[in-house]
């Protein structure tokens, strides 16, 4: 199917939104929309289309978006959640500084970890996994950015599962991962037990098997012994990394990304030697079913 085909599958008559997808099934940029004015119920929906396609999705030129439109325009698509971190003189509560510090913190918890412990190591995450049922999207808006470096990688988990062998998707079946994000969390004063979630995740809207680990929080498999553990975790890593899963996002000035947690892990590239970049994030909250407690 060629771009422009694509474009006319995803752009209902209505809505006046552009999709032009960046890879086949990861990334999409969004134009023709000013997400820093009240959107229609038609341009939300054509944006969660998308975004349940695309997994994440980008608006360029955003330069009116403000704390308060920023706030607004989340809350379209679901209630927000206050991270725990958030600072709370903050303006506007949702909003949560993603900022160099905090990734120079987040290397020093990985190297305390990578001393003794022997796990995988990577940056490859999702946001909130460490909760009984995470959030479903974040929003993500660029306020201080490097002149160069700086970009992050989306990974389409549900295509690293399909990636994998047969015999590897057989053994992931049925099994559970650890999420603890204990240390970080008591470092905010909010106290929270280790969870752990399915490796195979099925996304409850697209009904998709997700291959779902966060490598930035103690990941382990349940029931195995560590070696075991590893060797399987190293494979979900590695199809991670291949870049025919990925989409890179170069952030300019007014960039804004915005993607679905249950579908996608990312990394931030941190090659911007010490510039104190910032990222305002807003998370928004999936429905609390019990099936996924």
């Amino acid at each position: 199917m060629s771009s422009s085909a694509l474009k006319d599958l995803d752009r209902p008559a209505d809505s006046a939104v552009t999709v032009t997808p960046l890879q086949p099934t990861i990334g999409a940029e969004i134009s023709e929309v000013d997400i820093s004015q009240p959107i229609s119920d038609a341009v939300r929906d054509a944006i969660k289309a998308a975004i349940l396609r695309y997994k994440v999705v980008f608006f360029r030129d955003q330069h009116r978006l403000t704390t308060e439109s920023h706030q607004a325009f989340a809350a379209r698509f679901g209630p927000l959640y206050v991270h725990p971190s958030t600072r709370r003189d903050e303006k506007i509560a949702p909003i949560h500084k993603i900022e160099a510090l905090d990734a120079e913190r987040a290397a020093v918890f990985e190297l305390r970890r990578k001393a003794g412990e022997g796990l995988v190591q990577g940056g490859y995450h999702t946001d909130t996994s460490w909760r009984l049922v995470p959030t479903w999207g974040a929003v993500l808006r660029a306020i201080d950015l490097p002149e160069v470096g700086g970009d992050t990688i989306w990974v389409d988990a549900g295509l690293a599962y399909e990636g994998l062998g047969e015999e590897v998707k057989q053994r992931l079946q049925g099994l559970f991962v650890t999420h603890d994000f204990r240390e970080a969390l008591n470092a905010a004063g909010h106290d929270y037990p280790i969870v752990s979630h399915p490796v195979v995740r099925k996304h409850r809207e697209t009904g998709k098997d997700i291959l779902w680990v966060n490598f930035t929080q103690k990941p382990q498999i349940i029931g195995l012994d560590r070696a075991e553990s590893n060797a399987l975790l190293t494979i979900i890593h590695d199809q991670y990394r291949k870049p025919e899963h990925q989409v890179r996002f170069q952030w300019r000035p007014g960039s804004v990304a915005f993607w679905d947690n249950r579908a996608a892990v990312h990394i931030a590239v941190r090659n911007y030697d010490g510039f104190p970049r910032q990222l305002d994030r807003i998370l928004i909250a999936d429905e609390p079913l019990y099936a996924d407690l």
